[in-house]
């Protein structure tokens, strides 16, 4: 199979190439001529931002197994150059794009990113001004010799590499000078507007550097240069068994981020071979590492030249989510959630109902103790003041700060001693597993005694992407599960032994096999000539056990339905392994994110919320939480909205070929078709979004 198999026995999709594909389809809105153009160029840069945090992340491995020339697990120096593959290909549709599409467009728009080359001698003259009184003076250029060896260069940072003639003031014929561009200067700068023109000019830091390069070297002549950028291994690896205080370790850690192991070198596309050798040598990376782009070095800037631009005609129109339909504004939450549970979906119904169920808490004076976990809050964060105001208020607080949140280590750790200043209980979770699980536990004291309320979710407490994820939170009184609840934040601080719970399921204990289990009941269930149906989303499948229980479920006749966003291993409708499985992947305007799961067997039917995605971290790595829903109206709802929606989107979403290959449930790519196509989220914005 094209999808390079994990092994021969089981023909499974790689992880790899599956992440690389799903870019591919967030790559395929920069290209729909239904997309605002400002969108369009978001996505673009989305996918950049995708394609960093790939190579942060995923790519070491391959790399020092090609390096050291022997098989490292999964990693050769086959799957490397495979993946090198895929990237530059990647890479050469991004810029083809950007370039031969969306450049054009916006200047016909009246928005244009003016060259040197392109700019009249008034222009010039506002650039030459601007650059010797807001940039030149934050500019340190370093002649490399003997006593200035090749400079430190940070992840991600944008440098220049020169080649000069001449000799400097001492004499001497050092020829390469970097220049560093420190990260406190705009990529893109507004430029007055030209007498008689409607059209919008800009100029990005890196045209307005290279235009005055020389005046950086007096005396000696630039023959050669390029701008240039490194890509660095950035997870941290800190051994929690050896630390005494992981805070301490990680941000020790947090300062060598930077510097990490390079991976990738990112030069403009006319950079000098003489020049791109000597980075790779000075950054020890193959030829397959050098990647020539006709354009910016980073696309993820781009943002800051969205920002800018006043059209609101090239953006999406703004939508206001809606109040959640099952609440009243002005009730209190402890009143409605006596009388059952509440589903938000967002960002459908409005993320503010959950940070106003916990105002309520903190301002209530009957609630005694508040505990949370937090993992991903945002850099502000109006929960985090609501959790101290809570601790002045005489509250207990407790908190269980995921330090380990990737590229959120440093905001977790700051928020960690902000609450711990004010006396909150701050717990680290468990050594060796990330807290994941979304939970808010409030504990109040009633006529009867005290009650527990709870906010479940599937997505993070943070108010910034609970405006663009699609995430399930779930609102309850009910004793049975807010008593695990309960449980499970003692087991967090206490690292009691959990006991039995009533309703929820927690990795690493109980979630990997309950939900094999599930699959297995389903097959047996088939294979017994009952009807099975089996229908998940989630964000990856990357789990082999779980991946190879859902094959053979469809081997035994159950019908499975997947609504993968990102990476899949398993392959659809292969004769033979996965005839019953059909998997699709939704990439629309806002980012799925809900992990929902359903099971029918025979007559019986339940469905699951949970935090997790179905991966080997998640199920054994993490602190992760799932729930069922019993309400029927509210399952019915889900399954409505989160499954069905998806599974009849002809718009948005992708359908998974047994080669690998995704291509549009519409049919043509590119939003390009002559039939009225369906999108689910576009439905569902119509539905709940407030016209007010």
């Amino acid at each position: 199979m094209s999808g390079n198999n994990h092994n021969q026995k089981t023909p499974f999709l790689d992880r790899d190439h599956s992440i690389l594909a799903f870019n591919e389809r967030v790559m395929d809105w920069a290209r729909r001529p239904d997309v605002p153009l400002l969108e369009r160029l978001r996505y673009l840069s989305i996918v950049s931002s995708n394609l960093d945090e790939f190579f942060e992340v995923r790519v070491a491995p391959h790399l020092t197994a090609m390096r050291t020339n022997e098989q490292r697990g999964l990693y050769t120096a086959q799957t490397y150059d495979r993946l090198s593959d895929q990237v530059h290909a990647l890479v050469a549709q991004q810029y083809a794009i950007y370039n031969d599409e969306l450049l054009p467009l916006l200047e016909k728009k009246g928005v244009k990113l003016i060259s040197h080359g392109e700019r009249n001698p008034r222009q010039r003259r506002w650039v030459k001004d601007f650059f010797v009184r807001e940039v030149q003076p934050l500019l340190m250029p370093v002649g490399l010799d003997p006593a200035h060896p090749f400079p430190q260069v940070a992840n991600k940072s944008l440098n220049f590499i020169v080649r000069l003639t001449g000799r400097d003031a001492f004499g001497r014929e050092n020829e390469i000078a970097i220049v560093k561009v420190p990260r406190i200067l705009p990529r893109f700068f507004r430029m007055p507007p030209v007498k008689g023109s409607k059209q919008t000019h800009f100029v990005s830091i890196s045209s307005l550097i290279r235009s005055h390069l020389g005046d950086l070297f007096p005396g000696r002549q630039v023959t050669e240069f390029s701008q240039f950028r490194v890509t660095r291994h950035s997870d941290l690896a800190v051994d929690e068994e050896e630390v005494k205080n992981l805070r301490t370790a990680l941000r020790k850690g947090l300062q060598q981020r930077h510097y990490g192991q390079a991976l990738r070198l990112e030069v403009s596309a006319g950079c000098s071979v003489y020049l791109s050798n000597f980075l790779l040598e000075q950054f020890a990376l193959p030829e397959r590492a050098l990647y020539r782009v006709p354009g910016p070095v980073n696309l993820v800037r781009l943002n800051q030249l969205i920002d800018q631009v006043d059209a609101p005609a090239l953006r999406f129109e703004a939508y206001n989510a809606g109040w959640p339909v099952q609440l009243n504004p002005g009730q209190s939450y402890f009143e409605r959630l006596q009388q059952g549970d509440v589903l938000i979906h967002q960002p459908y119904e409005s993320f503010d109902a959950v940070l106003a169920f916990l105002r309520e808490a903190v301002e209530d004076p009957d609630v005694l103790a508040i505990k949370q976990t937090i993992y991903r809050t945002g850099a502000k964060s109006e929960l985090m003041n609501l959790l101290r105001e809570a601790v002045r208020r005489g509250k207990e607080v407790t908190a269980v700060v995921e330090l380990k949140a990737r590229f959120d280590e440093e905001a977790n750790i700051n928020y960690a001693e902000r609450l711990e200043s004010v006396g909150a209980q701050v717990v680290y979770g468990v050594v060796g597993l990330k807290t994941h699980a979304k939970m808010l536990l409030v504990t109040r004291r009633e006529a009867h005694g005290l009650r527990r309320y709870a906010h479940l979710s599937t997505g993070n407490y943070n108010p910034g992407t609970a405006r663009l994820y699609t995430d399930l939170s779930y609102l309850t009184a009910d004793d049975a599960l807010t008593a695990d609840m309960e449980q499970i934040f003692l087991h967090l601080a206490s690292q009691n032994r959990l006991p039995r719970l009533n309703k929820a399921l927690i990795a690493p204990f109980h979630l990997h096999r309950a939900m094999l289990d599930k699959v297995e009941a389903a097959s047996a269930a088939a294979k017994a000539g009952q009807d099975a149906r089996i229908i998940l989303k989630m964000n990856a499948l990357t789990d082999e056990p779980m991946a190879r229980a859902l094959a053979l479920a469809s081997q035994q006749g159950v019908k499975v339905d997947l609504i993968v966003r990102g990476a899949c291993i398993l392959p659809a409708q292969v004769p033979g392994f996965t005839d019953n499985v059909r998997i699709r992947s939704v990439i629309g305007r806002l980012l799925e994110h809900s992990r929902v799961f359903y099971f029918r067997t025979g007559d019986a039917e339940e469905l699951w919320l949970s935090s997790a995605d179905w991966m080997n971290r998640n199920m054994l790595r993490r602190i992760e939480l799932a729930w069922p829903v019993t309400d029927s109206a509210l399952r019915h709802r889900i399954i409505d909205e989160c499954l069905l929606a998806c599974l009849h989107d002809t718009r948005d979403a992708w359908l998974l070929q047994p080669d690998g290959r995704y291509v549009p449930a519409g049919g043509v790519a590119g939003g390009r078709s002559r039939t009225v196509l369906h999108s689910a989220q576009a439905s569902l914005m119509a539905r709940y979004g407030s016209k007010g």
